[in-house]
């Protein structure tokens, strides 16, 4: 039975192991723990962090917050092997638990530097330049932006149980919020592993940090209008949490990083067999390989000009070819299971839907070859190429989160924006080509639609970091179905869970308050 962190201690539900949640091995389906948050005290673990962790992080400045996280970091980087060998049993590769944990490491260090470097040495953040408020310069006006008397109510995905907690708290940390994070139940022994590194390195303030195992349900009604509540998941459950009575009632400040149906553009110019189209091939490969295509940035649609698609088919399916699937602790192994049985369900039934207006290029929903493993015991999955009539609805509305894409054969420009759109929000875009007039036409049609667009061409190729990277600078998240909300963004994320107040003042009191130019 996995044990919660709460109020800087240990605790063991009260579930028996027959009412809990089971959580099995992805790969030989052995039970891995069981999960219940029944009997936790919650009401605690929330005054707890408003009382000790709040207080404690509000003391310090930015800049003393930035050296937390940077111990934060130090201490997962010591302990990395341990989540990474973890990782092997929710069926990802060493390449996989890699990206989330080194890239969870990652984050806490680059905004511990751009704190540094963009915020001042002090606990809250003055905004200027002062506007003159009256005929003479004794009435001006600023922003203050300071740290909320709140908590941070973290609700995660199950793809990434490491750098997603992690992402999180560094925004959290930085902005003077103390954290309750709520793992995902399919991973939450990684998540619970995570948690307990840290503590074990007492690197944090008392309350700063705590952590939920199971449901957390009965937390939702008690947020205030200082918490925030920051989810990633599914569109659905994001609907569910932006609605709930207590959050609607206390204006909790709500951020939604939700799944969407991502895509990927070739333009017109780019012919097969060139570098350009090689790399369009290479990621979405690679989108639907990395973490099994278990990642909410993950490309779901490939369009492409019809008179590309039978060389888009053959570039992709021969690439698929080549991916050995199987246990990730064996040699040449390039694709693990999905995160679980009920997982793989999904996604045979989500392709299913999208087949009925196309068909499968390549792989079996129902069958797979697998390395040193038992497809039957094993969540795992063949990797799917579907093609499907671009007009029909499935194909921008069903998110297949697994190892699956689906071709679309565009007639023109005007037929590739609409069906961008039709996913009706995304997180990320890529765009590949080098005509230059064609790019920023469908860039103007298509912003609107996304959160983050990767723009490939030959002067980037050899630097890009890859459609499904976000990056601490910059935004994470996506308008409509993506979730309405925004990860990271570098400083602005930190902003965005500050409150700002506008201050009408004379100079000297601005300027013991940090002043303003």
């Amino acid at each position: 039975m996995l044990q919660s962190y709460l109020q800087d201690t240990w605790v063991t539900p009260t579930a028996t192991e027959a009412s809990a949640a089971d959580v099995h091995d992805a790969v030989t389906g052995d039970l891995v723990c069981r999960v219940s948050s029944e009997g936790l005290d919650l009401a605690g673990a929330f005054t707890h962090a408003r009382r000790a962790g709040g207080p404690a992080l509000r003391a310090l400045t930015f800049h003393q917050r930035a050296d937390l996280l940077d111990a934060v970091a130090a201490a997962v980087r010591a302990r990395r092997e341990e989540l990474y060998a973890l990782s092997a049993r929710a069926g990802a590769t060493p390449t996989d638990a890699r990206y989330d944990v080194d890239g969870g490491i990652r984050v806490l260090r680059d905004y511990a530097m751009r704190a540094r470097a963009e915020l001042p040495d002090a606990p809250h953040l003055m905004e200027g330049p002062a506007e003159r408020l009256a005929r003479g310069d004794d009435f001006l006006g600023v922003h203050l932006v300071t740290p909320s008397p709140g908590l941070m109510l973290q609700v995660n995905a199950f793809n990434f149980p490491v750098w997603a907690p992690l992402e999180k708290l560094a925004q959290a940390v930085l902005a003077g919020l103390p954290s309750v994070v709520k793992a995902a139940t399919p991973t939450a022994y990684l998540t619970e592993h995570l948690v307990r590194i840290v503590a074990d390195a007492g690197v944090l303030p008392p309350g700063a940090l705590q952590l939920v195992v199971g449901s957390v349900r009965p937390a939702l009604d008690l947020l205030r209008e200082q918490d925030v509540l920051s989810f990633t998941g599914s569109a659905a459950t994001a609907e569910a949490l932006r609605t709930h009575p207590n959050v609607v009632a206390c204006s909790v400040r709500f951020n939604a990083e939700a799944d969407s149906v991502n895509a990927i553009v070739l333009a017109p110019d780019v012919t097969p067999g060139s570098p350009l189209f090689d790399a369009f091939v290479r990621e979405v490969v690679t989108e639907m390989t990395v973490k099994a295509g278990q990642k909410c940035t993950a490309i779901r649609r490939v369009l492409v000009p019809g008179e590309r698609e039978p060389a888009a088919l053959d570039a992709i399916s021969a690439e698929l070819a080549g991916v050995t699937i199987g246990n990730p602790a064996s040699d040449g192994v390039r694709m693990g299971a999905v995160v679980s049985l009920a997982q793989r369900d999904d996604v045979r039934a989500a392709v299913r839907r999208i087949a009925e207006s196309g068909r499968f290029v390549h792989g079996d929903p129902d069958k797979v070859r697998v390395v040193d493993a038992d497809p039957e015991r094993g969540a795992f999955l063949d990797t799917l190429l579907l093609s499907a009539d671009p007009d029909a609805a499935a194909p921008h509305e069903v998110e297949p989160f697994g190892p699956a894409a689906t071709v679309l054969a565009y007639r023109d420009t005007a037929h590739a924006t609409d069906l961008i759109a039709r996913g009706r929000g995304s997180l990320a875009a890529s765009v590949v080509g080098d005509d230059l007039a064609w790019t920023t036409a469908f860039v103007r049609e298509a912003a609107p639609w996304h959160g983050r667009l990767h723009l490939l061409d030959s002067a980037n190729l050899t630097q890009t970091t890859g459609h499904g990277s976000p990056l601490p600078a910059l935004r994470h998240g996506g308008p409509g179905r993506a979730g309405g909300g925004s990860e990271m963004a570098g400083v602005r994320g930190v902003v965005d869970l500050m409150q700002r107040t506008a201050l009408q003042a004379s100079p000297r009191l601005l300027d013991s308050l940090g002043g303003a130019s």
